[in-house]
């Protein structure tokens, strides 16, 4: 597993700004902390530059847990979209924020509820991927 995760500019920003609005969150505050030492350790890059395969904001992502071999879909969004049985995870989540930045093929390690879970990431499809083949169907 890479220790150093990779956003993008745009998703930096969107981040910053839920950082920004921390004291109107006591109840967040663990996982706004969790994601503050994911931004502090992040390498930022426009967009254009993002590999496909990272797991960033909107992206539908795959995993697999190791321990119990269940598969999951779940896309990552800001905590006023999430809507856990639909699989809209919030970012501030445990799972959401332990999966951002990381790659197709890496497998995370992560103290969540319940816990150490290891996930290994299967796929990522980005937004624009799937507005395309929306398009196309």
């Amino acid at each position: 597993m890479n220790d150093r995760i990779v956003i993008s500019t745009d998703n930096a920003r969107v981040l910053r700004g839920l950082l920004s609005r921390r004291s109107n969150a006591r109840l967040d505050a663990e996982h706004l902390d969790d994601l503050s030492a994911e931004l502090d350790r992040a390498l930022v890059q426009d967009p254009s530059e993002l590999a496909p395969t990272v797991v960033t904001m909107y992206a539908r992502v795959r995993v697999l847990d190791l321990a119990s071999g269940r598969r999951q879909e779940l896309t990552l969004v800001s905590p006023g979209e999430a809507d856990v049985s639909g699989g809209l995870i919030s970012v501030l989540a445990p799972v959401g924020t332990a999966l951002l930045g990381y790659r197709t093929g890496d497998v995370i390690e992560r103290a969540m509820p319940g816990g150490i879970r290891r996930l290994l990431i299967e796929e990522v499809t980005q937004p624009a991927a799937l507005a395309s083949e929306s398009r196309t169907h």
